[in-house]
């Protein structure tokens, strides 16, 4: 047969910019589609805003720490509105750029959201379009349980754009979304609860950081209430949409809140897919279900990136564009390596992780010791504050490789990144130990862990 486009990929976001350019670039035939702003959730409403609002909130810390260095400040004051505006010019700025990677590269761009016909057809607008494959790589939406008054609560995506903060917040979640947010309205001056209804926050991180984060995230003044959940939410006035909200939690207790945020997961966008006109199998959530090449149910159907419900971060869709890219012009069945993939968490502080956890290592038999450590910051020694990091190395017995590294404190996420080229590339607890640290750094610590750091395990 003969169609329109060689690849026609749904979705604009990392993943699917990534794989539409490169695979032009090697003489495809391509469009993209895409029903929201080019780049995804990660430009738009995910890591590149939240990661400018960190540093926003970052700035009360600041002041408050500045004065044991001699600095002294009067009248400061944080506007909202000027962050929320600076940081909407900057992400329509990286749509722009992005518009233009796709022009450059030949990429026809579609704008509306997709649906199947069939597995190699798609319907936008009332038009049709048809290609030899189909990629999907529409990435996944924030999750809200249904329950008595869920509709007076915001996901992540309505945060970058609120009309003006709250007095008083309250997030609902445990995971990465939820703690980052927290830390953000916390350092922007609003009375920040984070309730879970779990034992401990950041379920499948390393025990140790779990418990070590949460006490830190209590020092710096949010309100952490850990088995706690919420029955059901109604408005003080029902006659204000855009008033304070009453939270009635289970157990009993009701409290006041100006903003409600519910940051409890997310899951595969592919609701208005129309999946199965194209004979797409799903799984759990609605993830597309696809084997070690992309592929799916449909031959022509292939699909990467969150919608998978796999690892979801930017850094692993492109990989895994790249890596399929590879599958089709070079004929390279995909070994994708989703083993010792570096994280972090951009919450106050923040954690960097690459590796197994302590309970990881554990649940596999692995014969291995725990060198741990935690200390106050130099730069706390003057500035008063109470702050704490944690580091923690996992070694393998066997071969003496380096098979965990985690850490809570600042600049985490840039010090894990080098962590994971060296634990990537099998470096031992000796490689460690030869290497000369930079002095003076918290980042050292990670090259000096000597006998007297080993942690007794149970």
């Amino acid at each position: 047969m003969t169609y329109q486009y060689d690849l026609f990929v749904i979705g604009a976001g990392s993943g699917g910019v990534r794989a539409s350019r490169v695979a032009a670039s090697k003489g495809y035939k391509v469009a993209v589609a895409e029903g929201s702003a080019l780049g995804g959730t990660c430009v738009n409403i995910g890591c590149v805003p939240k990661k400018l609002f960190v540093y926003a909130s970052e700035y009360s810390h600041g002041f408050e720490e500045a004065a044991g260095f001699g600095w002294t400040h009067k009248g400061v004051d944080f506007n909202w509105s000027v962050l929320r505006d600076n940081k909407t010019k900057e992400i329509e700025r990286l749509n722009g750029i992005y518009g233009n990677m796709l022009g450059n590269a030949g990429v026809e761009v579609i704008s509306g959201f997709a649906s199947f016909v069939d597995a190699h057809t798609v319907l936008i607008d009332g038009n049709t379009y048809t290609a030899e494959r189909i990629l999907i790589a529409v990435g996944a939406k924030p999750f809200i349980p249904q329950f008595t008054g869920s509709e007076l609560v915001v996901s992540s995506n309505e945060m970058f754009y609120l009309a003006s903060l709250p007095k008083k917040a309250l997030v609902v979640g445990g995971g990465y979304i939820a703690v980052e947010f927290a830390g953000i309205l916390n350092g922007l001056g609003v009375d920040t609860t984070l309730a879970y209804r779990g034992e401990q926050l950041l379920r499948g991180f390393d025990q140790d950081v779990r418990d070590f984060a949460s006490e830190e995230y209590k020092k710096s003044g949010i309100d952490l209430r850990l088995n706690t959940d919420v029955e059901r939410i109604e408005l003080v006035n029902a006659d204000d949409k855009n008033g304070a909200r009453i939270v009635h939690f289970k157990g009993g207790h009701s409290e006041e809140f100006g903003l409600i945020l519910y940051a409890t997961g997310r899951v595969p966008n592919v609701g208005s897919l129309a999946l199965e006109k194209a004979g797409v199998e799903t799984g759990k959530n609605g993830a597309v279900m696809i084997d070690k090449n992309f592929t799916t149910s449909a031959s022509s159907v292939f699909a990467l990136g969150d919608v998978t419900d796999n690892i979801q971060l930017t850094p692993v869709a492109i990989k895994e564009a790249m890596a399929l890219i590879a599958y089709w012009f070079d004929g390279k069945e995909v070994d994708f390596d989703y083993d010792n993939i570096p994280t972090a968490v951009f919450s106050q502080p923040a954690i960097g992780t690459v590796g197994l956890s302590e309970q990881e290592a554990e649940s596999r038999g692995l014969d291995f010791r725990v060198y741990q450590t935690d200390f106050r910051p130099m730069k706390h020694t003057l500035s008063g504050g109470t702050a704490r990091s944690l580091m923690k190395l996992l070694v393998s017995n066997v071969d003496d490789k380096v098979i965990g590294a985690h850490m809570v404190g600042e600049y985490s996420g840039e010090i894990i990144q080098g962590l994971g080229i060296a634990i990537k590339a099998g470096a031992t607890k000796a490689h460690f130990d030869e290497t000369v640290g930079v002095h003076p750094t918290s980042a050292e610590e990670f090259v000096t862990f000597s006998a007297g750091a080993l942690k007794e395990r149970k």
